[in-house]
């Protein structure tokens, strides 16, 4: 009979590898001319001024280089390296789980019954570093 822990393959922890530094995809839109560009910054430094904030907060464009230097970016939302959106009003920087109803943001409630609430899982309004 074996211990407990005993038999199991050796490998990683957790179910997710480690990640090797921090990249993010930003979508950055005019809405005025309805032009559309997509970023892949990889710098750690770019993405701080990124940290802590808020959903619908301003971040001065100049963080990310001379490119931008003078636009102002919105932050509109996103989503975690799962899939999970940030939901406006969920004030964490994690994942958790809320009481969803017909008609909320991220709740679609396919093959449900009338009224049905199902608690859906979502990400908090707050940017990290694990988005």
């Amino acid at each position: 009979k074996k211990g407990r822990g005993e038999g199991r393959k050796e490998g990683r922890a957790g179910g997710r590898a480690p990640t090797q530094g921090t990249n993010m995809k930003l979508n950055i839109a005019n809405p005025a001319s309805g032009a559309q560009k997509q970023l892949k910054v990889e710098e750690d430094s770019k993405l701080r001024a990124f940290y802590d904030k808020r959903i619908a907060a301003e971040v001065a464009g100049d963080v990310l280089g001379d490119e931008w230097k003078g636009y102002v970016l919105k932050i509109a939302g996103g989503n975690d390296k799962d899939g999970f959106g940030m939901k406006q009003g969920v004030l964490i920087p994690g994942r958790c789980k809320i009481l969803m109803k017909p008609g909320d943001q991220g709740f679609r409630g396919y093959g449900r019954r009338n009224g049905e609430r199902r608690r859906k899982g979502v990400r908090g309004c707050i940017v990290s570093p694990d988005l």
